[in-house]
């Protein structure tokens, strides 16, 4: 066994339904401008082929969790997604064989620094530091696909407060899911623990501490979490 220098951080991992187990993370992929409305409400062209940006793996967190309002920021905004959980490795995966690398799916919330990502698009800067902060990628419990299918219609819903902000159906994807497994395994291979969010309605917006955040995809599962206090 080798001998590291320092420990070895704890393996990231996702809750599953019904079990004790965990799904081990590896990496997280997101997509963006997924939906039609949400491209047109950020004023982008819908038509444009998918993009990925990527979140630390240690960003996943459980649902029920209170996550501090992060740094650096006033407009944290809230994007809640439909989450594929890769279990097997593919590379360069024909769209008709895609699904067949789907381990399972869960309900995420892709949280944003949106004044940090205004600020680096202006600048023509990467987007990291408004979309792979610590804990911006809570994940509920995931459903493997043997007990769910592989979803391509179903509500996709997000609530602040109770007051339902986000309301959407996966039949609005740009990009279905066969796509986007195989156009992101184009760029890297996809292994066993890779997320992949799918990206998110239109009606994203701000939260502030002490909201409650609740979402849910028809089918699938639901989210909860709270934004608490800033940390000291």
């Amino acid at each position: 066994m080798p001998e590291f220098v320092l420990p070895p951080p704890a393996i990231a991992s996702v809750a599953v339904t019904g079990s004790a187990e965990r799904f081990a993370v590896r990496r997280i992929f997101c997509v963006g401008r997924n939906y039609a409305a949400h491209a047109r409400e950020l004023g982008n062209d819908e038509r444009d082929p998918p993009f990925f940006f990527t979140k630390p793996a240690d960003a996943v967190v459980d649902s029920g969790a209170e996550i501090p309002y992060p740094p650096l920021t006033s407009n944290l905004h809230h994007e809640i997604e439909l989450v594929v959980a890769v279990g097997k490795a593919g590379f360069r995966v024909p769209r008709e064989d895609a699904l067949a690398h789907v381990w399972g799916y869960g309900v995420g919330v892709d949280l944003t620094r949106r004044d940090l990502q205004d600020q680096a698009k202006k600048a023509a800067r990467p987007w990291d530091w408004s979309k792979a902060f610590d804990q911006s990628a809570p994940c509920g419990a995931l459903v493997p696909a043997a007990k769910t299918g592989h979803p391509d219609k179903g509500r996709i819903w997000l609530a602040v407060n109770g007051a339902v902000k986000q309301d959407g159906d996966l039949a609005e994807l740009i990009w279905p899911i066969a796509d986007i497994v195989s156009i992101c395994s184009e760029a890297v291979e996809l292994r066993p623990g890779d997320l992949i969010f799918t990206g998110t309605p239109a009606g994203v917006g701000a939260v502030q501490a002490g909201d409650r955040i609740t979402g849910g995809v028809d089918g699938i599962g639901e989210i909860a979490v709270t934004i608490g206090q800033p940390r000291p």
